[in-house]
C-alpha cells in the first residue's frame, strides 16, 4: 500500500490567500456588507470557515455522551423517539387516533388528559396501547397529582409496574403564567408546593418519568430568537431548580425529571446547533449546581410561527427541514405538527404525513445510525459555540438582574421578545424575509375563507383564582397580518362585494416591463386582488383605454424609468380621477412631478406591504 498522501501535488492555500482572491473579486464593494451575515441572535457569521477556525472550541475535542454532552447523550446512535402529540378532548376519540398512530410507527404519544377523572376514563385512553412499549405523555391536565394517582391505579389493575412505562407530564407553572399572565396554580409558592408534592409522591414510583417542563418552545413561537429561547430557557430551568432544591429536593432526582422542549425553526443550520449549544450549557449550569447527572433530555417539536393558511403544502417542506435539523442536533425526542395545523384540526391525512417525516428520517435515511453526523462541521461547531456565547451572556445578564421570575415579573423578558418579533414582522412586511406563498409568490386563485375550522384547542385553561397577574407573551405566526388582508379580501367578495381588479399596463422595454409586472403581480397577489396581466400597449392611451373597459379599479404602470415620464403624462390624462393609478418602481426625482400628474401610489422593493396593501384595502371600502 503507498503512503504517499492523496492531492499532495496540490499545495494548502492559506486563510490570507482566500481573503485576496475574495477582495479582488469584490471589485470595490464593502466586504462586510456583502458577505458577512449580521444574525438576528446578535453575532455575525462569516462567509466561510476553516480548520483553524476549531482551535479554540475545546469541546470539539470531547467525545460523545461525555461532558459537556456538546456531541450528543449517546455514543452508539443517533437515535430519537418518533412521537405524536394527539390534539383532541374526547377521549374515545384520542384513543383512536393513538392506537393508529402506534400502529404506523409511532413510539411515544402525547395525550390531552383534561377529561380524565377515573380509572374508567384510563380504560377508555389507553384501549389497545402497550404502555410497556410505547412512550405515554400527559398534556394539559389541570392536576397532575390526580392524573398520576389515576394512573398508577390503572396500571396495578393490569398488573403492570410503574417501573415499566415511561413517559412525562407537561407541568409547567412558568409556560402557564407566560401564556396567560397569571400561574395556573394561583401563584408561584402554589406551583412550587405542587411540583414538591409531584416529585415527592412519585419519583420512586415512575422512575422513568419526567415530571417538570420548560416549554421553552412559547417563547420562539412568540418571535423569539435562537439566543432568546436557548438564553432564557436556561433561566427558566435554574429557577426551578433553585426553587425546589430550596424545598429539599435532590438536584439529581430534579435533573433527571426534567424535559427541555425546544421548537425548531426554518433556519437549518442554526436550528442543529441551537440543540447542540443548549446541551453543553445545560450541562454547566447543573454542573455549577453539583449535579452528577447533567445530560438534559431535549423535546424538539416544529415551529408555528412559520407556518400558513395559504399555501400549506408547503408547510411540509417547512417541517421536513425543521424535523432533520432536530434529528441531526440530537433531540431525544420530537414531534412534528401537521402541515394544516394553522387553519384546521388534523385528519388521518395529515397526521400520517406528519409522522412519516421521522419514519423516512429514520427508516430510509439512516439519521438515527450516525453519532453526532454535525461534528466537526466547521460551520455548525462556530454557529454552536456563537450562539452558546451569547445565550450564556443572556443568562447571566437575567440572573444579575434577580433570575427568570423577577426578569418576567418585570416585564423584562416579554419586552425583549416583542422587540425581536417586531422586527421579524417588518422584515416579513419589508419582504427582507420571505415566507413563500404567503408575501412572495402567493397564489391569487387560492382562497382558504370556507376552509378555515376551529383548531383543537390544547390549551391551558384557567381554573382557578389568580394571585398574581403579569404581561402575557402573545403566540402568533409569523403570516397573520398578510393573512388577514387576503381573509378581508375574501370576505369582501363573499358579502357580495366585487374583487378588486388590478389591470398591469405594461408599455415599452421588454426586460423591465415583465420584470415589473412580475414584482407587481407578486405584490397585489399578497391581498388576494385579481391581476390582469398584459403582453404591452403600443401606446400608453391603448393601455389606459383597455384599464378602462377592463374595469379596473388599481392600474398599475410597468415600464422602464426613462420611459415612465411619457407613460404616466399619457395615462393621467385618460384614467386621472377615475381609478387609482399606481407606479412599479421607486420614482426618484421624478416623485413630485408624478404625484401631480396622477399618479397615487408607488410600489418598490423598499415598500412595506402590510401597510401599503392595507391602504388599498381602505381605499377600496375592503
Amino acid at each position: 500500500m503507498s503512503n504517499e498522501k492523496l492531492f499532495a501535488e496540490f499545495p494548502p492555500i492559506t486563510t490570507q490567500q482566500w481573503e485576496d482572491a475574495i477582495v479582488k473579486d469584490l471589485k470595490g464593494a464593502d466586504y462586510e456588507k456583502k458577505l458577512v451575515w449580521k444574525t438576528p441572535e446578535g453575532f455575525k457569521v462569516k462567509p466561510y470557515y476553516r480548520e483553524e477556525d476549531l482551535k479554540n472550541l475545546t469541546y470539539v475535542q470531547v467525545n460523545p455522551a461525555e461532558f459537556p454532552f456538546v456531541r450528543g447523550n449517546s455514543d452508539q446512535n443517533n437515535d430519537w423517539e418518533i412521537r405524536q402529540d394527539i390534539g383532541q378532548n374526547a377521549l374515545p376519540k384520542i384513543n383512536e387516533m393513538a392506537v393508529d398512530a402506534v400502529k404506523r410507527g409511532a413510539q411515544s404519544i402525547g395525550l390531552v388528559v383534561k377529561n380524565v377523572k377515573s380509572e374508567k376514563d384510563f380504560e377508555i385512553l389507553l384501549n389497545h396501547i402497550d404502555v410497556t412499549k410505547i412512550g405515554v405523555h400527559f398534556l394539559k391536565s389541570t392536576n397532575y397529582a390526580e392524573i398520576l394517582e389515576l394512573f398508577e391505579n390503572y396500571l396495578t389493575s393490569k398488573n403492570i409496574s410503574p417501573a415499566q412505562v415511561s413517559g412525562s407530564i407537561d407541568f409547567d407553572p412558568f409556560a402557564c403564567a407566560l401564556k396567560h399572565g397569571s400561574f395556573c396554580c394561583g401563584s408561584l409558592e402554589e406551583c412550587v408546593k405542587t411540583a414538591v408534592n409531584l416529585f415527592q409522591k412519585f419519583a420512586t414510583k415512575f422512575p422513568n418519568f419526567r415530571l417538570l417542563n420548560v416549554s421553552a418552545e412559547l417563547l420562539h413561537n412568540a418571535g423569539a430568537t435562537a439566543v432568546q429561547e436557548l438564553g432564557y430557557a436556561l433561566n427558566w430551568a435554574n429557577e426551578y431548580l433553585i426553587l425546589l432544591t430550596e424545598k429539599g429536593l435532590n438536584i439529581d432526582e430534579i435533573a433527571k425529571r426534567m424535559t427541555l422542549h425546544v421548537a425548531m425553526g426554518s433556519n437549518y443550520f442554526m436550528e442543529i446547533a441551537k440543540i447542540r449549544a443548549a446541551r453543553m450549557l445545560w450541562a454547566n449550569v447543573l454542573n455549577v449546581h453539583h449535579a452528577k447527572h447533567t445530560q438534559v433530555f431535549v423535546h424538539a417539536s416544529t415551529s408555528k410561527w412559520n407556518k400558513t393558511i395559504y399555501d400549506p403544502n408547503v408547510n411540509m417542506l417547512r417541517t421536513t427541514t425543521e424535523t432533520m435539523s432536530a434529528a441531526l442536533g440530537g433531540a431525544n425526542s420530537i414531534h412534528v405538527d401537521v402541515y394544516d395545523d394553522a387553519y384546521k384540526c388534523a385528519d388521518e391525512f395529515s397526521t400520517r404525513m406528519a409522522r412519516n417525516q421521522q419514519i423516512i428520517l429514520k427508516e430510509e435515511s439512516y439519521f438515527d445510525k450516525i453519532v453526532d453526523p454535525s461534528g466537526g462541521s466547521y460551520y455548525i461547531e462556530n454557529l454552536t459555540d456563537a450562539i452558546a456565547q451569547h445565550a450564556w451572556k443572556l443568562f447571566q445578564d437575567i440572573e444579575e438582574t434577580g433570575g427568570f421570575i423577577e426578569a418576567f415579573k418585570t416585564g423584562t423578558i416579554q419586552d425583549a421578545i416583542t422587540k425581536t418579533a417586531q422586527q421579524r414582522d417588518l422584515d416579513i412586511a419589508n419582504r427582507r424575509t420571505i415566507i413563500l406563498g404567503t408575501n412572495q409568490y402567493p397564489n391569487p386563485h387560492e382562497t382558504m375563507l370556507e376552509k378555515i375550522s376551529p383548531k383543537c384547542a390544547m390549551d391551558c385553561k384557567e381554573t382557578n383564582a389568580r394571585a398574581e397577574n403579569f404581561l402575557p407573551l402573545r403566540q402568533y405566526r409569523g403570516a397573520e397580518a398578510f393573512e388577514d388582508l387576503r381573509l378581508a379580501t375574501e370576505q369582501a367578495v363573499k358579502s357580495g362585494k366585487k374583487k378588486p381588479i388590478v389591470f398591469l399596463l405594461t408599455y415599452g422595454n421588454l426586460a423591465m416591463r415583465k420584470a415589473r409586472a412580475g414584482f407587481a403581480l407578486n405584490f397585489f397577489g399578497c391581498a388576494g386582488y385579481e391581476i390582469i396581466d398584459n403582453a404591452g400597449f403600443k401606446t400608453p392611451e391603448d393601455g389606459a383605454n383597455a384599464a378602462l373597459s377592463a374595469k379596473a379599479d388599481i392600474v398599475v404602470l410597468c415600464s422602464s424609468d426613462e420611459e415612465y415620464p411619457d407613460l404616466v403624462n399619457g395615462v393621467c390624462a385618460v384614467l386621472k380621477g377615475k381609478v387609482n393609478i399606481t407606479l412599479a418602481g421607486h420614482p426618484g426625482d421624478n416623485l413630485e412631478t408624478f404625484k401631480t400628474a396622477g399618479i397615487s401610489e408607488f410600489i418598490h422593493v423598499r415598500s412595506n406591504l402590510i401597510d401599503t396593501l392595507t391602504a388599498y384595502q381602505k381605499q377600496l371600502g375592503i
